[in-house]
């Protein structure tokens, strides 16, 4: 997996234009992947570090920054390519872009956006949600578009007459690269539900949300303003002269490049770790984390702790979606860095990781009764409307800096755990869980820890700190070969085949740990409750 290529080879597919280019706007990060022929062989990347901003009580970015972000990405892929081969890109085989899923970009009869886009994080739309996971018999997250849209409807804004399409940020960036206003079915089913049958829009579900609006919103027809559903291998437009320039300002970048069908970070996940047929599954983790688990079968049950998508290829799959993942890990480690370079003792981002979870590991493995709420925005499988990140101890707990590491790596996949423990309910059959995202970069030990918390053993590969953006550029590989295996065949023989792997089985005592520490976290919900009402 991800052998290395020799400068000439590499050289050669990047100048005639053998490669596949995979685009993803994480939470955090805009990353690029060039992948080579064979898609498991990465040949240059780049990425742009970016933030979202809390404006008028909404998380958003703005446009500006979704095309800056883009162009910086983009360039820095291009350098990397030119520092290791010689040369810019000129074409590629294909492109891919995924982003985050779900939220609210809607425009008028002209293309404008009608408000600031509302992304995931967005937690307001909970009148919304329930009434349409109860006229639809289907659950309804809160971050869902068609939850975004129907809220809108509901507070009468001003805009809602004027919408005239509606799609996610993958969407909206392909749209303006190829005037095709298209999405794959992995993201498509993350605005609204799939019938499996179809691997489109529920046509049912369709017709009650028209007769829900009728009378506040007659001129809005959901099935007119939604993009098209594709499914993975299809020619999803090509890129436009004004697409290439969008992407690069320089011009070296020429138009006519296919791009396949844009999907969400859910997809590109399943993917980047080979988890797209049924009894698989994957955990990414990122700013938010989730779990997805292909499904043999339909589940008994609604269960607002589970959202139904599907994977790329139109698959069903029961995904547990926590809003907040890594990121207050994250802003702890940034801490941890800056007093080391005031110590006099610089260290680089990966080495403060190295050293802070290689300490975690000498933690006890209940972390020493300490406990870490990592919500920075409301979760809702742990009831939560809003977050306020904290940290937890008691008189007779073991404050040490390998307790508090451990304590805030169990943070990070608490929330996703008790989403989980719904799925054991439904007797969900599982054979593997890969797992992918930075977090994993420090070999062994967030992989372990999951590994505690699900009870099952993870497994990761050598690509998963590139998660998403590779996965888009295996989709836009894909594409590019014309799709004539399904999907899962296409990663068993072409991109997976000889995969290094590196599988945790959980440690019993992790295991009995971690159990301990989520009765202590169930129960001290409490404190984060009164922690919001004060705060």
């Amino acid at each position: 997996m991800n052998a290395a290529v020799d400068t000439a080879s590499g050289a050669e597919a990047i100048r005639d234009g053998r490669t596949s280019l995979g685009i993803e706007l994480g939470s955090t990060r805009i990353k690029a992947c060039l992948v080579g022929e064979d898609p498991s062989v990465i040949l240059a990347v780049g990425e742009h570090e970016w933030e979202n901003q809390l404006v008028d009580g909404r998380w958003t970015y703005s446009i500006e920054s979704i095309w800056a972000g883009l162009q910086a990405a983009y360039e820095a892929l291009a350098t990397d390519a030119e520092l290791r081969f010689g040369l810019r890109p000129v074409t590629f085989g294909a492109i891919g872009v995924s982003a985050m899923m779900h939220g609210y970009l809607a425009f008028d009869a002209d293309g404008e956006l009608l408000v600031p886009f509302r992304t995931w994080r967005n937690t307001s739309t909970g009148p919304a949600a329930s009434e349409l996971t109860r006229v639809f018999g289907a659950n309804i997250p809160l971050r869902w578009s068609v939850a975004h849209v129907y809220q809108a409807v509901l507070d009468q804004e001003p805009h809602v007459p004027e919408i005239r399409s509606l799609t996610t940020l993958a969407g909206y960036v392909h749209w303006k690269l190829t005037g095709e206003l298209v999405l794959g079915v992995g993201d498509a089913s993350g605005m609204f539900p799939i019938d499996d049958a179809t691997r489109g829009y529920d046509a049912g579900m369709l017709a009650s949300f028209d007769e829900l609006v009728a009378d506040k919103a007659p001129q809005l027809t959901l099935a007119e303003v939604l993009p098209a559903v594709l499914p993975a291998g299809a020619k999803a437009g090509t890129l436009t002269q004004d697409g290439a320039a969008l992407l690069d300002p320089t011009g070296t970048l020429q138009p006519g490049i296919v791009l396949c069908p844009p999907e969400g970070d859910a997809g590109t996940g399943m993917v980047a770790t080979n988890a797209v047929a049924p009894r698989a599954g994957n955990v990414s983790a990122g700013t938010s984390i989730f779990a997805m688990v292909v499904l043999e079968r339909p589940l008994a049950h609604v269960h607002e702790e589970l959202d139904l998508v599907t994977t790329p290829a139109g698959d069903p799959v029961a995904m547990v979606h926590c809003n907040n993942g890594a990121s207050e890990l994250a802003a702890w480690v940034s801490m941890f860095r800056r007093f080391a370079d005031a110590a006099g003792a610089s260290l680089t981002a990966d080495q403060t990781y190295a050293a802070l979870f290689g300490e975690a590991l000498e933690g006890d493995a209940d972390a020493g009764g300490l406990l870490a709420y990592n919500q920075l925005a409301g979760e809702p499988i742990a009831g939560l409307a809003e977050g306020r990140p904290l940290v937890v101890r008691g008189d007779d707990s073991r404050f040490t800096l390998a307790n508090f590491m451990r304590a805030q790596l169990y943070g990070v996949f608490a929330t996703l755990s008790l989403g989980m423990s719904v799925l054991d309910e439904e007797g969900v059959a599982l054979d593997r869980m890969f797992a992918h995202g930075g977090i994993f970069r420090t070999a062994g030990v967030a992989q372990r820890f999951l590994a505690a918390a699900l009870k099952a053993p993870v497994s990761v590969a050598d690509t998963a700190s590139e998660g998403g953006a590779w996965g888009i550029a295996v989709l836009a590989a894909y594409t590019a070969s014309g799709a004539r295996q399904s999907l899962p065949d296409y990663l068993r023989d072409h991109v997976f085949r000889g995969a290094s792997l590196h599988v945790v089985e959980p440690y019993s005592d992790d295991v009995d740990g971690f159990a301990t520490y989520i009765d202590r976290y169930r129960a001290g919900l409490a404190i984060e409750r009164a922690a919001i009402e004060a705060l």
